[in-house]
């Protein structure tokens, strides 16, 4: 830049700089941004911007030995320029070895340790300024110039440049306003993303929690009074007001999720969300974007930045359902925010806290998944921390005419019918049943007798029961299909337990997969494991 006044066509690139700055709202696209055109002035070799964040590569940084402060740093975030010498040489490149400067260390770092500006007006008066003599000749730089980036009393970080000519007096006064103008940009740039980010994050939070009020008014509240219902509550009021990890077992259907939310109700994070993740819906490859999120292009689809779980329950709690099924090669990042607290989101180098309580659910026997080396150990520890089992309807039933009246009370809700009313008969006929689908068979076998009776007699068919009447009614009921005799409770034990038998001898005991026992019998292979545990059902050696 000449001593005189500068060219018109020059001063009003500077112009349009500062104007574009004004306009750009992503921080990447701003700081790029500046040191291209910074780079494409007359004589600027270089031109790099670093911006003040916690330490994050000690160990490799060439400047470790007189970093008195490892918490803080300068990180080189933008960098362009016009090699000369090496006309191959990746000037953009931010991982070289100037990528980190301590506070007050050499010329950069002397630059945000003062807050004042640096100016190496000719590098042949002092050469002991460059830290690398040999590279300033190859490349012809002849000065140097370093202002810090201040907003509002703030230190942002470093702007500087390297130039082929000596630096004069209308240069610096240029640097230092381009310096002022970018240091705002950034803390705009910056408050544009958080708005975004929260924008986001609200739009996430507020689509999350409408689904949650939706299945939370389906599910209802835990109901009962029995043993099994008094021992279950105690344990919540136990571990609910700690942070300790809960791993909640039991069959499909016990109510699992609905532990889980009285867990969280009763904890000192109840004024924060419950984020729950069903671990078995989650495709392979988006495990770590659900957790974790991800930025704008970090893979195909990724068209902006997305905040994960783990962000959307920072300070509340986060519910693994069906923990069991997260692939083995993605549990080690998971028991990594676990334990340390902190993850990355896919494709950012960005290191984020989290404050989160875990609540995990499975119907899986997690021990004997680690034995099959299924699952990993430590994480099974970490999650185990306090164990809760929910038992199955089966057995307590005593809480059956409760949960009954509820579940017709909601289902009258929602048709706007309050005429149905249980009868003694209809809760004895209900107690009979071992409901193997547990609380929630028998929430939507209630629903769809309501349903179907359209207000009027309620009826509803159990498997290999009769259609008996769930109100008052004097009618005739027949059964379901003609049948040469009544069949006892232990005669249909034995006849399940034969009928198990023969389809794991016919599959080999292979009880998942394609021609595995489950598909034989038509049900989940969840399902049949219960089964086979509860009847005791052991492979022959």
């Amino acid at each position: 830049m000449p001593e005189m006044a500068a060219p018109e066509p020059e001063i009003e690139s500077l112009k349009t700089l500062l104007l574009d700055m004004a306009q750009e709202r992503s921080l990447d696209s701003l700081l790029a941004l500046v040191v291209r055109r910074l780079s494409e002035r007359p004589n600027v070799a270089l031109a790099r911007i670093w911006l003040t964040r916690p330490g994050d590569v000690c160990d490799s940084c060439i400047m470790r030995p007189e970093c008195a402060d490892r918490a803080t740093c300068l990180h080189l975030v933008a960098s362009a320029g016009l090699p000369q010498a090496d006309t191959s040489a990746d000037w953009s490149r931010l991982n070289g070895d100037f990528r980190r400067f301590p506070i007050g260390v050499r010329k950069v770092g002397r630059v945000a340790g003062t807050r004042q500006a640096v100016y190496l007006r000719d590098v042949e008066e002092d050469g002991s300024w460059l830290a690398r003599p040999d590279w300033g000749t190859r490349e012809g730089i002849r000065s140097f110039g370093g202002q810090p980036l201040l907003h509002q009393g703030d230190l942002l970080g470093v702007i500087a440049v390297f130039s082929r000519a000596p630096l004069t007096e209308e240069g610096i006064s240029w640097l230092r306003l381009i310096a002022d103008h970018t240091a705002v940009a950034i803390a705009n740039a910056r408050a544009f993303e958080e708005i975004e980010r929260l924008r986001d994050q609200l739009a996430l939070e507020n689509d999350y929690l409408r689904e949650e009020v939706v299945e939370a008014q389906s599910f209802g509240r835990i109901v009962g009074s029995s043993p099994a219902l008094r021992n279950l509550l105690r344990q919540i009021e136990l571990v609910a007001p700690t942070d300790a990890s809960v791993l909640v077992t039991g069959e499909s259907g016990t109510g699992k999720e609905l532990v889980a939310r009285e867990i969280h109700e009763r904890s000192q994070r109840s004024d924060r969300p419950l984020i729950k993740v069903n671990c078995a819906s989650v495709p392979k490859d988006l495990y770590e974007s659900e957790f974790f999120g991800h930025v704008r292009g970090a893979f195909t689809g990724a068209v902006k930045d997305r905040s994960g779980r783990f962000a959307l329950a920072d300070g509340g709690t986060l519910f693994l359902d069906e923990v069991g099924e997260i692939p083995l090669e993605l549990q080690s990042k998971l028991l990594r925010v676990l334990q340390e607290g902190t993850y990355e989101r896919v494709g950012d180098e960005r290191t984020r806290e989290t404050d989160v309580r875990i609540i995990a659910a499975t119907n899986r026997d997690l021990k004997e998944e680690v034995e099959q080396r299924r699952f990993r150990q430590d994480l099974y520890y970490r999650l185990n921390v306090f164990p809760i089992e929910v038992a199955p309807l089966r057995e307590h039933k005593e809480d059956i005419p409760q949960l009954a009246a509820e579940f017709l009370e909601q289902a009258a809700r929602k048709l706007n019918c309050t005429r149905a009313r249980l009868t003694q008969a209809a809760v004895l006929t209900l107690q009979r049943y071992d409901w193997p689908g547990n609380v929630r068979e028998l929430q939507n076998m209630i629903e769809r007798a309501a349903i179907t009776a359209r207000c009027g007699t309620l009826r509803f068919d159990l498997p290999g029961d009769v259609i008996a009447p769930l109100a008052d009614t004097t009618a005739h009921v027949s059964p379901v299909g003609a049948i040469d005799g009544i069949v006892t409770e232990e005669e249909m034990r034995r006849r399940e337990r034969q009928n198990l038998l023969a389809a794991l001898q016919q599959a080999g005991w292979k009880v998942y997969g394609e021609g595995g026992a489950a598909e034989l019998l038509g049900i989940k292979p969840t399902t049949l494991s219960t089964r086979i545990k509860k009847l005791g059902l052991k492979r022959p050696d």
